[in-house]
């Protein structure tokens, strides 16, 4: 992944920012990491920036525009459709994996509730996407 390119996070709940901050920090990510806290913020972010991000990593649970109505969204968009998509969530509702593969998210994690495991999860996800090369 480019460490020029930006990360898209869409997270509504501040302590998981948090927590993903301090893993992304501790981890030595060099991207730039914008946050959103909903689909419909998320579009906009997309909608206005010059450069797309290399990966968008996206909750579930949000209110105004929920993660699955963001990617039906960001799927029918010629550009945006090549993101990869990561969902990071706490929901293990089938039909939510189901929905998130049938509209080709890249990887779908639940957040783990102890930090040592979110922080190794996150470690895996850097270096996939170290390795990954990116479609622009």
């Amino acid at each position: 992944m480019d460490k020029t390119k930006s990360i898209l996070l869409l997270e509504d709940d501040t302590v998981d920012v948090m927590t993903i901050k301090r893993a992304m920090k501790q981890l030595h990510f060099e991207n730039p990491l914008h946050v959103v806290s909903n689909g419909e913020e998320g579009l906009e972010y997309l909608k206005l920036t010059k450069d797309l991000p290399s990966l968008i990593i996206l909750d579930i649970n949000m209110p105004k525009m929920n993660g699955i109505e963001f990617l039906e969204q960001i799927k029918k968009n010629e550009q945006w459709r090549i993101i990869p998509v990561v969902v990071l969530t706490t929901s293990l509702d089938q039909n939510d994996k189901w929905s998130s593969f049938q509209l080709g998210i890249a990887g779908y994690m639940v957040k783990p509730v102890d930090y040592e495991r979110f922080r190794d999860m996150m470690d895996t996800l850097k270096k996939y996407w170290g390795f990954s090369e990116s479609a622009y």
